[in-house]
Parts: structure tokens; sequence; C-alpha cells
């Protein structure tokens, strides 16, 4: 199958040889600044696996991914840049989120890719519920080691130089990609993210093997968070550790969920926090309050259905807590994508 994507012009414009990955570190450029991204919608071979154990017997129907790529300007000859890619939390892609970081790294010099896993995947349900229940953290997973794989074969990132970054619920994605057996799963060729970052997501899976892929993880959320419990956090943190990662937790005193998307103060959806999850080496999700295994969409509504507490939480944006989380992400960024 031939992937629906053009070979981007934005790869020959004129430009720096390669992102000075210290500017990272400085206030990010805004306003007209962002204009200068070439700003595409891609598409890539992928999958939908419900579990990581459906990948591994490759049960996961073959499915076209899609997202909207972001690449910097640079000369003809120069090495490639590093990348970013995205994925979503349960509201799907958001402008002032997703969209705006990605052409906020591309005018820093970097290649960017937010995934749009629920657009990909409208025949499994376009209402809010039918998208939680049917599209799965696996999936989320499938889309992103593809996205890994598809920028390098296509000359637009350097593969060795790539982080993952997630938001609310994807954030858990993000957290089981760090897991090496779940990265053996998704990426069997070997390719591995250089970095993950999770923005407030909540902390409620734990391994049977803890091994990491070794790359760092930065985790960052509000101490106002309805949603995290911070103690879960600094237990996965150990965990991670464990496993072989340098981890950093970051909490942003009086911040609230999703303090980057320009939204609130609203209280929407229900709190997670009364869910464990477990990942067993064989790639199977279990609940460890009932014991049941997440197998499909009932026996995932089921599991969600007992731990779920239908407590709509805050969210609340804050420019102040996003421009010190630009700058701890940036500084995060900087040293785990080669600037030391």
């Amino acid at each position: 199958m031939r992937i629906a994507a053009l070979i981007l012009p934005g790869c020959l414009y004129a430009g720096p040889a390669l992102a000075d990955l210290a500017r990272l570190t400085g206030p990010w450029p805004s306003g007209e600044a962002l204009a200068t991204a070439d700003q595409r919608r891609v598409t890539w071979p992928s999958a939908s696996p419900f579990t990581p154990w459906d990948q591994m017997i490759g049960n996961g129907a073959p499915t076209q991914a899609t997202g909207t790529l972001f690449l910097p300007r640079r000369a003809p000859a120069s090495p490639l840049p590093p990348a970013v890619v995205m994925l979503h939390g349960s509201g799907g892609v958001l402008g002032p989120r997703e969209l705006t970081y990605g052409r906020q790294f591309a005018a820093l010099g970097l290649a960017a890719l937010a995934i749009d896993s629920f657009a990909a995947r409208r025949d499994r349900g376009t209402s809010f519920i039918d998208q939680l229940i049917n599209i799965t953290e696996s999936m989320l997973l499938a889309d992103a080691y593809a996205a890994l794989r598809w920028l390098g074969e296509q000359g637009h990132a350097d593969p060795r130089r790539v982080a993952l970054i997630g938001f609310s619920c994807s954030a858990m994605a993000t957290m089981y990609a760090l897991n090496e057996g779940a990265a053996a799963a998704f990426a069997p060729g070997g390719e591995r993210f250089a970095a993950h970052a999770a923005f407030y997501g909540p902390c409620i899976a734990t391994f049977e093997d803890e091994r990491t892929t070794g790359a760092p993880l930065l985790i960052l959320y509000g101490t106002e968070d309805e949603l995290i419990d911070p103690a879960r956090c600094a237990e996965t943190a150990e965990g991670f550790r464990r496993g072989g990662s340098r981890v950093e937790v970051i909490a942003y005193a009086g911040a609230a969920h999703q303090w980057d998307d320009g939204w609130g103060p609203i209280r929407i959806g229900s709190l997670l926090n009364g869910c464990r999850l477990h990942l067993e080496r064989d790639g199977t999700v279990r609940d460890l309050r009932s014991g049941l295994p997440m197998a499909g969409s009932f026996s995932r509504r089921a599991i969600l259905a007992l731990c779920v507490q239908r407590t709509p939480y805050l969210i609340n944006a804050d420019p102040a807590v996003r421009e010190r989380s630009n700058a701890d992400l940036g500084r995060f960024l900087a040293r785990a994508l080669g600037a030391g």
C-alpha cells in the first residue's frame, strides 16, 4: 500500500543546517514566527491492535494512520533534524495545544508530527464514549511507532532523535511506550524513541516486566489536577527508574488539568484514579481490582465501569504555567536529543 503523502518541499527550504537545540531552553516563538512552518496533512501505514497481546500475535486490522506534519526550514544538504511525535488526549487534536506546539517546534528547527488516532478510526466510533472504549492506548502506540519508522523512511527526521509526547489520557500510552516489552511488540525492528514526556497523565499502569528502553522520561502535572494521584505517580517514576530510565517529575503549584490548551475554567469528564491496570509479560492488560483481562470492547467497558468515578474534573488554561512547562520540556528535549 502506498503512503498517501508527498515528499514535502519543506525539506528543501534554505535555512539552518540543523536545529540549534539550545533554542528550546529559551522563550518559545509565537505570533508571526509560527507562520513559517510547512504544515501538511499526511498518512502512513499502521494497525489497530486492541492490546499489546494483539500486536504480538498480529491481531490488528491494517489502518491508515493520519496526522499533521510540521517541517522546519533547512538547507538541502543539511543533516536531518530531530523530531517530536505528539499523541492527543480524549478530546482529540486541539488547535491551541498539539497544532500550536507543532508550529513552535518547527520554528525552533525540529520536525513535529501531531497524530490524530481518532480520525484514522472513524469506523470504531465518533462519539466521545465510543472513542474511549474502542480506540485504545495500544492503537495509539501502533500509530506512534509506525510514525517513528515513517519519519526516517521519508527523510523528514533523524529517527535516532525523536521524542514522544502524550497529553492527558495519551500520556499513559507515552509511558507504555517506554516499557521495553511494549516497545519490542510494536517495533520489533529495534526502533526506539529517544525521550518520552507525559503531560498531566493519570498514573494507573504497572508492569510485570519493568525493563525500559533506557530513554529518559519527563512527567509533568499540576498540584490541583484531580486526575493525578501524586503518590502513584511517584511509584510509577520509581518503577521506570528500576527499569533503567532517568525520570524527572515536575509538579506545578496551583495548576489544574490541561493548562496548555486554551480552555477553562470548566469541569468535564470522569476520574480514572480508581483504575489499576497491569501489563503482563505476554502483552495482556489486566485490571488489578477485578482480575479481568482487557480483551475487547466489552471487557474494557466493564473494567472502566468498575473503576471510573463519575466526577468531573477541572481543566483550566494557565499561560504562565505553559511558559514554565515550555522551558522545562525544552531543557529536557535539548538534553535528550543531543544538545548536551
